[in-house]
């Protein structure tokens, strides 16, 4: 399985406006195509007016799997994080010649403000969900901030200022278990109805299974915090990735023979303590690698520490921007007698990560 393509910053994204009042948050547009920036009349909610002929939207806190599917492919492509409704699944068939697709995102995630001791860490940073909604022909998206106040909003209030005032939308597509508005009272019932009164259609869209589950967030999260990346792989469509900038280290793994890049990551969700087979991105080239993620038993002060060791010779690495994707799990994390025994093991580590990049076994 080959590692996702390498857009390091989209073309056209255009952070358009910083939305203030009841509703805040940021809309970006991914096409800076037939878009302008406007307030709404009344300054109470102070939206942006994006000015497109008909809007498809998509509703949800964008973390987990979703698919754009056309004619060109029954099975649809997958696209890592966006989750951006509960088993979404857009048809670009479906859309008129002239619309637009519209992701509308909450975040934080709902339950960091209601139920923060019950918060997920999520599988893709603001920056990341970004460029795959462009990666996928996404024309726009309104990162909305969550909040209390946003919690308490009628459904009825939240499709009229949202949906139709705002975003004018032609069509939604909301997943099996949607909810949304004051206590989770807005239904799909109660939105298709409300559609139908107000000349827009609503689809459900059906889960998306992978053998015999359904695919969903929870179950990736699940996967990559035990470990098993490849499993997670065949449910995102690629391998799991992480990103950061590269940091001084103490330089054990230099004076090993083994020099490693120290990673200081904005992704909240690592996987399980342990080595890994990877392939790590620098400056858009993709180069095989080995990944400890861990304290580093036998060497480390206790800190928890993401270091890569690049397997096609020495890069100076410092303050570089870094990708890492997560191919396979090869051991646990353990405590060495002494420095001899664990440099023979990262040997080891190394040889088996280039067979497994060799003969494809993720």
């Amino acid at each position: 399985m080959a590692p996702p393509p390498d857009p390091q910053t989209p073309n056209a994204q255009v952070r358009l406006v910083a939305i203030s009042g009841p509703l805040s948050g940021e809309v970006f547009s991914l096409t800076a195509v037939g878009v302008r920036i406007g307030r709404d009349a009344s300054n109470d909610i102070c939206l942006p007016d994006l000015a497109l002929s008909r809007t498809h939207c998509a509703i949800g806190t964008a973390d987990g799997t979703w698919r754009i599917c056309d004619s060109q492919s029954s099975n649809g492509t997958f696209v890592n994080g966006a989750k951006v409704t509960d088993h979404p699944l857009v048809d670009r068939d479906r859309i008129a010649v002239g619309g637009s697709v519209f992701l509308f995102v909450v975040n934080p995630h709902p339950a960091t403000i209601l139920r923060p001791d019950k918060a997920p860490a999520l599988l893709m940073t603001l920056d990341q969900k970004l460029r795959a909604f462009e990666a996928a022909g996404v024309g726009g998206v309104a990162i909305v901030r969550f909040t209390r106040e946003l919690s308490r909003w009628e459904p009825e209030r939240f499709v009229e200022a949202v949906l139709i005032d705002w975003l004018g939308v032609s069509e939604v597509w909301v997943g099996e278990n949607f909810l949304f508005g004051r206590d989770r009272t807005g239904t799909f019932t109660l939105l298709r109805a409300i559609g139908e009164d107000r000349g827009f259609r609503t689809d459900k869209i059906d889960p998306v299974f992978y053998k015999d589950f359904v695919v969903s967030s929870s179950r990736i999260r699940r996967l990559i915090g035990e470990g098993r990346v490849d499993e997670a792989a065949a449910l995102l469509g690629h391998h799991y990735i992480i990103e950061g900038t590269v940091v001084r280290g103490d330089g054990r793994g230099r004076q090993l023979g083994i020099p490693t890049a120290n990673l200081q990551t904005e992704n909240a969700l690592l996987p399980a303590d342990g080595i890994y087979v990877t392939q790590t991105c620098v400056r858009g080239a993709w180069h095989p690698s080995v990944t400890s993620i861990g304290v580093r038993p036998t060497i480390g002060d206790g800190r928890h520490t993401v270091e890569t060791f690049l397997l096609d010779g020495p890069h100076e690495l410092y303050g570089e921007r870094l990708r890492l994707a997560f191919v396979k799990w090869l051991r646990e994390e353990r405590k060495f007698d002494d420095l001899a025994a664990l440099s023979t093991q990262m040997a080891v580590d190394c040889a088996q990560a280039r067979d497994v990049l060799i003969r494809g076994a993720v």
